[in-house]
Protein backbone atom coordinates (compact mmCIF):
# COMPACT_ATOMS: atom_id res chain seq x y z
CA UNK A 1 0.00 0.00 0.00
CA UNK A 2 1.18 3.26 -0.85
CA UNK A 3 2.09 5.51 2.10
CA UNK A 4 0.02 8.71 1.73
CA UNK A 5 2.14 10.82 3.37
CA UNK A 6 4.73 10.40 0.58
CA UNK A 7 2.12 11.20 -1.96
CA UNK A 8 1.84 15.13 -3.21
CA UNK A 9 -2.31 16.47 -1.77
CA UNK A 10 -4.65 17.55 -4.23
CA UNK A 11 -3.53 21.41 -4.39
CA UNK A 12 0.42 20.10 -5.25
CA UNK A 13 -1.71 18.14 -8.36
CA UNK A 14 -3.51 20.83 -9.08
CA UNK A 15 -0.46 23.14 -9.42
CA UNK A 16 1.53 20.31 -11.01
CA UNK A 17 -1.21 19.56 -13.90
CA UNK A 18 -1.24 23.44 -14.42
CA UNK A 19 2.11 23.80 -14.86
CA UNK A 20 2.05 21.00 -17.20
CA UNK A 21 -0.21 22.30 -19.22
CA UNK A 22 1.34 25.59 -19.53
CA UNK A 23 4.68 24.08 -20.14
CA UNK A 24 2.97 22.16 -23.13
CA UNK A 25 1.03 25.42 -24.34
CA UNK A 26 4.08 27.29 -24.22
CA UNK A 27 5.93 25.43 -26.50
CA UNK A 28 2.48 24.43 -28.93
CA UNK A 29 2.81 28.57 -29.14
CA UNK A 30 6.23 28.51 -30.00
CA UNK A 31 5.67 25.67 -32.64
CA UNK A 32 2.98 28.08 -33.91
CA UNK A 33 5.18 30.94 -34.26
CA UNK A 34 7.83 29.48 -36.12
CA UNK A 35 5.44 27.67 -38.50
CA UNK A 36 3.95 31.03 -39.25
CA UNK A 37 6.84 32.41 -39.99
CA UNK A 38 7.81 29.55 -42.89
CA UNK A 39 4.32 30.37 -44.07
CA UNK A 40 4.71 33.66 -44.52
CA UNK A 41 7.99 33.13 -46.38
CA UNK A 42 6.42 30.28 -48.23
CA UNK A 43 3.46 32.92 -49.35
CA UNK A 44 6.21 35.35 -50.47
CA UNK A 45 7.35 33.13 -53.31
CA UNK A 46 4.46 30.71 -53.78
CA UNK A 47 0.90 31.95 -52.32
CA UNK A 48 -0.70 28.96 -55.07
CA UNK A 49 -0.66 26.28 -52.39
CA UNK A 50 -2.52 27.77 -49.77
CA UNK A 51 -6.72 28.81 -49.21
CA UNK A 52 -7.33 31.10 -46.77
CA UNK A 53 -10.84 31.33 -44.46
CA UNK A 54 -11.83 33.73 -42.21
CA UNK A 55 -14.68 35.77 -40.85
CA UNK A 56 -16.75 38.18 -38.87
CA UNK A 57 -19.77 38.02 -36.82
CA UNK A 58 -22.22 40.62 -37.83
CA UNK A 59 -23.00 41.96 -34.47
CA UNK A 60 -21.67 45.34 -35.53
CA UNK A 61 -20.04 47.86 -37.64
CA UNK A 62 -16.35 47.40 -37.79
CA UNK A 63 -13.95 49.57 -36.53
CA UNK A 64 -10.59 50.40 -36.82
CA UNK A 65 -9.29 47.80 -34.12
CA UNK A 66 -10.90 45.28 -36.82
CA UNK A 67 -8.72 46.88 -39.38
CA UNK A 68 -5.83 46.60 -37.70
CA UNK A 69 -6.24 43.24 -36.14
CA UNK A 70 -7.11 41.41 -39.41
CA UNK A 71 -8.76 42.94 -42.26
CA UNK A 72 -5.60 44.86 -43.33
CA UNK A 73 -3.86 41.65 -43.43
CA UNK A 74 -6.77 39.88 -45.46
CA UNK A 75 -6.00 42.34 -48.01
CA UNK A 76 -2.39 41.86 -48.22
CA UNK A 77 -2.62 38.20 -48.33
CA UNK A 78 -5.12 38.65 -50.80
CA UNK A 79 -3.25 40.71 -52.85
CA UNK A 80 -0.02 37.95 -52.31
CA UNK A 81 -2.24 35.53 -54.06
CA UNK A 82 -3.34 33.63 -51.38
CA UNK A 83 -7.16 31.75 -52.23
CA UNK A 84 -9.02 34.14 -50.07
CA UNK A 85 -12.69 32.93 -48.26
CA UNK A 86 -14.44 35.54 -45.93
CA UNK A 87 -16.89 34.00 -44.20
CA UNK A 88 -20.20 36.14 -42.83
CA UNK A 89 -21.36 34.15 -40.03
CA UNK A 90 -24.95 35.24 -39.28
CA UNK A 91 -25.63 32.03 -37.59
CA UNK A 92 -22.84 32.84 -35.01
CA UNK A 93 -24.79 35.44 -34.25
CA UNK A 94 -27.58 33.82 -32.70
CA UNK A 95 -25.28 30.73 -30.10
CA UNK A 96 -25.59 33.33 -26.88
CA UNK A 97 -28.52 35.38 -28.30
CA UNK A 98 -32.24 35.75 -28.44
CA UNK A 99 -32.68 36.91 -31.96
CA UNK A 100 -30.89 38.91 -34.46
CA UNK A 101 -31.67 42.42 -34.30
CA UNK A 102 -30.79 44.22 -37.73
CA UNK A 103 -28.72 41.67 -38.79
CA UNK A 104 -29.58 42.90 -43.03
CA UNK A 105 -28.12 46.32 -42.09
CA UNK A 106 -25.45 45.00 -40.28
CA UNK A 107 -24.52 42.45 -42.95
CA UNK A 108 -24.35 45.03 -45.42
CA UNK A 109 -22.57 47.31 -43.76
CA UNK A 110 -19.90 44.59 -43.23
CA UNK A 111 -19.65 43.75 -47.07
CA UNK A 112 -19.33 47.78 -47.98
CA UNK A 113 -16.30 47.88 -45.34
CA UNK A 114 -14.77 44.51 -46.56
CA UNK A 115 -15.08 46.47 -50.00
CA UNK A 116 -13.69 49.48 -48.95
CA UNK A 117 -11.16 48.16 -47.69
CA UNK A 118 -9.54 46.50 -50.67
CA UNK A 119 -11.07 43.21 -50.56
CA UNK A 120 -11.75 42.37 -54.08
CA UNK A 121 -15.00 40.07 -54.37
CA UNK A 122 -13.14 38.82 -58.02
CA UNK A 123 -10.48 37.07 -55.95
CA UNK A 124 -12.41 36.46 -52.47
CA UNK A 125 -15.82 34.84 -51.72
CA UNK A 126 -17.36 36.70 -49.46
CA UNK A 127 -20.17 34.34 -47.89
CA UNK A 128 -22.66 34.08 -45.73
CA UNK A 129 -22.98 31.18 -43.03
CA UNK A 130 -27.20 30.42 -43.28
CA UNK A 131 -27.01 30.76 -47.45
CA UNK A 132 -24.48 27.51 -47.22
CA UNK A 133 -26.89 24.35 -46.30
CA UNK A 134 -24.39 21.81 -47.34
CA UNK A 135 -21.62 23.55 -45.24
CA UNK A 136 -24.29 23.46 -42.42
CA UNK A 137 -24.93 20.03 -43.03
CA UNK A 138 -21.59 19.25 -42.24
CA UNK A 139 -22.09 19.64 -38.64
CA UNK A 140 -23.35 16.05 -38.48
CA UNK A 141 -20.89 13.72 -39.11
CA UNK A 142 -18.40 16.30 -37.08
CA UNK A 143 -21.10 15.98 -34.09
CA UNK A 144 -20.09 12.53 -34.26
CA UNK A 145 -16.08 12.91 -34.09
CA UNK A 146 -16.52 14.95 -31.00
CA UNK A 147 -17.11 14.37 -27.19
CA UNK A 148 -19.16 16.47 -25.15
CA UNK A 149 -16.17 16.94 -22.76
CA UNK A 150 -13.25 18.36 -25.46
CA UNK A 151 -16.62 20.80 -26.15
CA UNK A 152 -16.74 22.42 -22.68
CA UNK A 153 -13.06 22.03 -22.17
CA UNK A 154 -13.13 24.89 -25.19
CA UNK A 155 -11.88 28.06 -23.99
CA UNK A 156 -14.33 30.21 -25.83
CA UNK A 157 -16.75 27.60 -24.64
CA UNK A 158 -16.05 28.50 -21.26
CA UNK A 159 -15.20 32.05 -21.02
CA UNK A 160 -18.51 32.80 -23.33
CA UNK A 161 -20.61 30.80 -20.95
CA UNK A 162 -19.31 32.03 -17.82
CA UNK A 163 -20.42 35.69 -19.34
CA UNK A 164 -24.07 34.75 -19.40
CA UNK A 165 -24.01 34.75 -15.67
CA UNK A 166 -25.33 31.52 -15.51
CA UNK A 167 -27.93 31.37 -18.06
CA UNK A 168 -28.49 28.00 -19.37
CA UNK A 169 -25.93 27.19 -22.58
CA UNK A 170 -27.56 26.87 -25.77
CA UNK A 171 -26.36 23.59 -28.28
CA UNK A 172 -25.11 26.09 -30.11
CA UNK A 173 -22.43 27.45 -28.20
CA UNK A 174 -21.72 24.47 -26.68
CA UNK A 175 -21.15 23.15 -30.48
CA UNK A 176 -19.25 26.39 -31.49
CA UNK A 177 -16.01 24.76 -32.33
CA UNK A 178 -17.38 22.25 -34.43
CA UNK A 179 -19.38 24.63 -36.39
CA UNK A 180 -15.92 26.69 -36.68
CA UNK A 181 -14.69 23.38 -37.81
CA UNK A 182 -17.03 23.42 -40.38
CA UNK A 183 -16.39 26.96 -41.42
CA UNK A 184 -13.04 26.03 -42.12
CA UNK A 185 -13.26 22.27 -43.71
CA UNK A 186 -15.95 22.66 -45.74
CA UNK A 187 -13.65 24.91 -48.55
CA UNK A 188 -10.77 22.25 -47.66
CA UNK A 189 -8.75 26.01 -46.55
CA UNK A 190 -5.82 25.30 -45.12
CA UNK A 191 -4.99 28.41 -43.73
CA UNK A 192 -6.78 30.46 -40.65
CA UNK A 193 -5.66 33.46 -39.58
CA UNK A 194 -5.35 33.33 -35.99
CA UNK A 195 -4.82 35.15 -32.65
CA UNK A 196 -2.76 32.81 -30.18
CA UNK A 197 -6.33 32.39 -27.74
CA UNK A 198 -7.82 30.83 -31.22
CA UNK A 199 -5.17 28.24 -31.84
CA UNK A 200 -7.79 25.90 -29.42
CA UNK A 201 -10.08 26.02 -31.53
CA UNK A 202 -8.09 25.47 -34.99
CA UNK A 203 -6.52 22.34 -33.35
CA UNK A 204 -10.27 20.93 -32.74
CA UNK A 205 -10.53 21.86 -36.85
CA UNK A 206 -7.83 19.64 -37.12
CA UNK A 207 -8.80 16.54 -34.60
CA UNK A 208 -12.02 16.77 -36.98
CA UNK A 209 -10.57 16.39 -40.11
CA UNK A 210 -7.91 13.26 -38.56
CA UNK A 211 -10.55 11.46 -37.03
CA UNK A 212 -12.76 11.55 -39.86
CA UNK A 213 -10.18 10.06 -42.23
CA UNK A 214 -9.40 8.01 -39.08
CA UNK A 215 -13.47 6.35 -39.28
CA UNK A 216 -14.14 6.83 -42.45
CA UNK A 217 -11.29 6.38 -45.01
CA UNK A 218 -10.81 8.45 -48.45
CA UNK A 219 -11.87 8.86 -51.34
CA UNK A 220 -8.87 9.44 -52.85
CA UNK A 221 -5.76 6.72 -51.55
CA UNK A 222 -3.04 9.41 -51.99
CA UNK A 223 -5.10 12.17 -49.58
CA UNK A 224 -7.24 12.44 -46.84
CA UNK A 225 -10.75 14.73 -47.58
CA UNK A 226 -9.79 17.16 -45.76
CA UNK A 227 -6.58 19.07 -44.87
CA UNK A 228 -5.05 19.90 -41.81
CA UNK A 229 -5.38 23.62 -41.37
CA UNK A 230 -2.37 25.80 -40.48
CA UNK A 231 -2.49 28.84 -37.94
CA UNK A 232 -1.21 31.74 -39.48
CA UNK A 233 -0.24 33.97 -36.02
CA UNK A 234 -1.69 37.56 -36.03
CA UNK A 235 1.79 40.32 -35.50
CA UNK A 236 -0.78 43.24 -35.25
CA UNK A 237 -0.65 44.94 -31.76
CA UNK A 238 -3.89 44.79 -29.56
CA UNK A 239 -5.41 48.35 -29.53
CA UNK A 240 -7.85 49.36 -26.61
CA UNK A 241 -10.97 51.98 -27.20
CA UNK A 242 -10.75 55.53 -27.00
CA UNK A 243 -11.55 55.25 -22.45
CA UNK A 244 -8.65 52.45 -22.55
CA UNK A 245 -10.64 49.63 -22.06
CA UNK A 246 -11.12 46.69 -24.23
CA UNK A 247 -12.68 47.96 -27.59
CA UNK A 248 -16.00 46.93 -27.71
CA UNK A 249 -19.40 48.21 -30.09
CA UNK A 250 -21.46 47.90 -26.77
CA UNK A 251 -19.42 50.25 -24.67
CA UNK A 252 -19.22 52.85 -27.27
CA UNK A 253 -15.55 53.44 -27.59
CA UNK A 254 -14.87 52.34 -31.22
CA UNK A 255 -13.86 54.57 -34.06
CA UNK A 256 -15.70 52.60 -36.78
CA UNK A 257 -14.81 52.52 -40.50
CA UNK A 258 -18.06 54.42 -41.40
CA UNK A 259 -17.72 57.74 -39.05
CA UNK A 260 -16.52 60.63 -40.47
CA UNK A 261 -13.92 62.97 -40.25
CA UNK A 262 -15.31 64.94 -37.93
CA UNK A 263 -17.26 62.09 -35.36
CA UNK A 264 -13.70 60.34 -35.52
CA UNK A 265 -11.99 63.95 -34.20
CA UNK A 266 -14.78 64.36 -31.00
CA UNK A 267 -14.04 60.66 -30.05
CA UNK A 268 -10.06 61.09 -29.84
CA UNK A 269 -10.82 64.35 -28.25
CA UNK A 270 -12.59 62.17 -25.50
CA UNK A 271 -9.99 59.86 -25.36
CA UNK A 272 -8.30 58.47 -21.85
CA UNK A 273 -5.10 60.06 -21.80
CA UNK A 274 -3.32 61.11 -18.33
CA UNK A 275 -1.68 63.90 -16.05
CA UNK A 276 1.44 63.63 -17.13
CA UNK A 277 2.71 66.63 -19.54
CA UNK A 278 5.11 65.23 -21.05
CA UNK A 279 4.45 62.28 -23.12
CA UNK A 280 6.66 59.34 -23.11
CA UNK A 281 6.16 55.49 -24.99
CA UNK A 282 5.11 53.49 -21.84
CA UNK A 283 2.88 50.92 -22.51
CA UNK A 284 3.22 49.12 -18.84
CA UNK A 285 3.31 52.33 -16.55
CA UNK A 286 0.93 54.82 -19.15
CA UNK A 287 -0.88 52.41 -21.08
CA UNK A 288 -3.78 54.76 -21.85
CA UNK A 289 -1.57 57.32 -23.30
CA UNK A 290 0.70 54.76 -25.17
CA UNK A 291 -2.64 53.13 -26.71
CA UNK A 292 -2.87 56.11 -29.03
CA UNK A 293 0.60 56.31 -29.73
CA UNK A 294 0.45 52.86 -31.18
CA UNK A 295 -2.60 53.52 -33.32
CA UNK A 296 -0.72 56.59 -34.31
CA UNK A 297 2.30 54.52 -35.43
CA UNK A 298 0.25 52.33 -37.50
CA UNK A 299 -1.67 54.60 -38.82
CA UNK A 300 1.65 56.78 -40.16
CA UNK A 301 3.84 53.34 -40.26
CA UNK A 302 5.95 54.87 -37.89
CA UNK A 303 7.45 53.77 -34.32
CA UNK A 304 5.51 55.20 -31.49
CA UNK A 305 8.53 56.03 -29.12
CA UNK A 306 9.95 58.51 -31.75
CA UNK A 307 5.98 59.98 -31.94
CA UNK A 308 6.00 60.57 -28.69
CA UNK A 309 9.78 61.98 -28.43
CA UNK A 310 8.70 64.62 -31.17
CA UNK A 311 5.64 65.35 -29.03
CA UNK A 312 7.58 66.10 -25.77
CA UNK A 313 5.66 68.47 -23.85
CA UNK A 314 2.96 68.86 -25.90
CA UNK A 315 0.36 66.79 -23.59
CA UNK A 316 -2.09 64.63 -24.06
CA UNK A 317 -3.83 67.88 -26.02
CA UNK A 318 -0.89 67.49 -28.72
CA UNK A 319 -1.08 63.32 -29.26
CA UNK A 320 -4.59 64.10 -30.08
CA UNK A 321 -4.24 66.58 -32.46
CA UNK A 322 -1.45 64.27 -34.09
CA UNK A 323 -3.56 61.15 -33.75
CA UNK A 324 -6.57 62.96 -35.18
CA UNK A 325 -4.40 64.35 -38.20
CA UNK A 326 -2.79 60.92 -39.21
CA UNK A 327 -5.97 58.53 -38.36
CA UNK A 328 -8.74 60.91 -40.90
CA UNK A 329 -5.53 60.49 -43.31
CA UNK A 330 -4.89 57.03 -43.44
CA UNK A 331 -8.68 56.33 -43.55
CA UNK A 332 -9.84 59.09 -46.25
CA UNK A 333 -9.44 56.97 -49.39
CA UNK A 334 -11.29 54.18 -47.51
CA UNK A 335 -13.96 56.47 -46.34
CA UNK A 336 -14.80 57.97 -49.81
CA UNK A 337 -14.61 54.38 -51.89
CA UNK A 338 -17.35 53.48 -48.77
CA UNK A 339 -19.82 56.57 -49.68
CA UNK A 340 -19.47 55.38 -53.65
CA UNK A 341 -20.36 52.14 -52.11
CA UNK A 342 -23.42 52.90 -50.35
CA UNK A 343 -24.79 55.31 -52.96
CA UNK A 344 -25.50 52.05 -54.92
CA UNK A 345 -26.81 48.88 -51.90
CA UNK A 346 -27.85 46.58 -54.95
CA UNK A 347 -24.15 46.69 -55.86
CA UNK A 348 -23.36 45.29 -52.30
CA UNK A 349 -26.75 42.55 -52.50
CA UNK A 350 -25.53 41.38 -55.78
CA UNK A 351 -21.74 40.55 -54.18
CA UNK A 352 -22.96 38.78 -51.30
CA UNK A 353 -25.37 36.21 -53.81
CA UNK A 354 -22.45 36.21 -56.28
CA UNK A 355 -19.90 35.24 -53.20
CA UNK A 356 -22.71 32.73 -52.02
CA UNK A 357 -23.07 31.47 -55.35
CA UNK A 358 -19.65 30.35 -55.35
CA UNK A 359 -19.25 28.99 -51.56
CA UNK A 360 -22.62 26.49 -52.42
CA UNK A 361 -20.50 25.28 -55.56
CA UNK A 362 -17.52 24.18 -53.25
CA UNK A 363 -19.68 22.87 -49.99
CA UNK A 364 -21.68 20.93 -52.28
CA UNK A 365 -18.55 19.10 -53.87
CA UNK A 366 -17.03 18.65 -50.35
CA UNK A 367 -20.20 17.24 -49.38
CA UNK A 368 -20.72 14.76 -52.14
CA UNK A 369 -16.67 13.67 -51.22
CA UNK A 370 -17.85 13.32 -47.30
CA UNK A 371 -21.00 10.97 -48.77
CA UNK A 372 -18.91 9.45 -50.64
CA UNK A 373 -16.54 8.49 -47.88
CA UNK A 374 -19.01 7.41 -45.71
CA UNK A 375 -20.72 5.15 -48.25
CA UNK A 376 -23.95 6.97 -47.56
CA UNK A 377 -24.44 7.60 -51.70
CA UNK A 378 -27.39 5.41 -52.47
Amino acid sequence: MTDRATEPDATEATEAADALAASTSEASLHRSEERSRAIEAQIATDPSGFRMLTGDRPTGHLHIGHYFGSLANRVRLQDAGVETFVLIADYQVIADRDGVGEIGERVRSLVTDYLAAGIDPERTTIFAHSAIPALNQLMLPFLSLVTDSELYRNPTVKAEHEATGGRPMSGLLLTYPVHQAADILFCKANLVPVGKDQLPHLEQTRVVARRFDERYGRVHADRPVFPQAEALLSSGSLILGMDGTKMSKSKGNTIELRMTADQTAKLIKRAVTDSDRHITFDPVNRPEVANLLTLAGLCAQRDPAAIAEEIGDGGGGGLKKYLTEVLNETFAPLRARRAELEADPGHIVRIIREGNERANAVAEATLAEVREAMGMVY
